[in-house]
């Protein structure tokens, strides 16, 4: 296959606010659907691409607002996670899923060593550089971090509906999520729901929060909560303030 990204794409990393101020350090591993022009629409209906198979709609607008709030820098994934979950180490089938959710994924099928090692290499790799170079920046200025993902999440999953609408996420280390599920006493927030550490989920939070000794945590939000501006911006609102205190308990 050769290089996947041709020349005039967008890297797959883009730095929000990166000099902010705050100590939390934001990233959106499936902040969009957009695809690298070589993969076409992998073989799906344009449709298909519109669905959170392909992305997590709503959570790159809620990290947009709260970058702003919080005076946060903000980390995006530019491509969809059909081309390559980066919240996945290369060696997870799930980093190029054949399936998703109950959907074939039929450019993904059947790749070649040399295939998937051009989207780890084009997609994954310099996603991953660029947190940790901003993050290794903020080390070396002196500047403290804290690590949060930004996600959000089905309201039905393989036919079966969800009535929780926060998740905290966390792994080994549970000192950030423990302040924050208190925070919200007139949502359904539960700790490691929908997901958890078992469903693979806290990769990126385990390769740059706890490999460096930083509190960090996952946020899952249902996402008929956000799909809309004004969801958006309620969410964000709701998040920033529980957020800015636990920097500081």
């Amino acid at each position: 296959m050769g290089a996947l990204l041709q020349q005039g794409e967008e890297s797959p990393f883009i730095a929000v606010n990166e000099q902010g101020r705050s100590p939390f350090v934001l990233i959106c591993e499936h902040a969009s659907n957009a695809m690298p022009e070589k993969l076409g629409t992998l073989g799906l209906p344009e449709a298909e691409l519109t669905r959170h198979i392909a992305w997590d709609i709503g959570a790159e607008k809620v990290g947009r607002l709260l970058s702003r709030l919080m005076d946060a820098p903000l980390l995006l994934q530019r491509y969809s996670r059909l081309a390559y979950d980066c919240n996945r180490p290369p060696e997870s089938p799930d980093s190029i899923p054949e399936m998703s959710e109950l959907t074939a994924i039929p450019g993904n099928r059947k790749l070649s060593a040399e295939d998937r090692l051009a989207r780890a290499r084009e997609i994954y790799r310099p996603f991953h550089d660029g947190v940790s170079a901003v993050l290794d920046g903020r080390a070396a200025g002196g500047q403290h971090s804290l690590v949060v993902s930004i996600h959000s999440f089905t309201p039905v999953y393989k036919g079966k509906p969800r009535s929780v609408e926060l998740g905290i996420l966390h792994d080994r280390d549970t000192t950030l999520s423990s302040k924050l599920i208190k925070s919200f006493p007139n949502v359904d927030a539960r700790l490691n729901e929908p997901y958890g550490p078992k469903d693979g989920v806290l990769h990126t939070l385990n390769l740059h929060g706890f490999a460096r000794g930083l509190q960090h945590a996952m946020i899952e939000i249902r996402n008929d909560l956000v799909a809309t501006g004004r969801g958006q911006d309620e969410w964000a609102q709701r998040l920033s303030v529980p957020l800015i205190q636990a920097a500081t308990k």
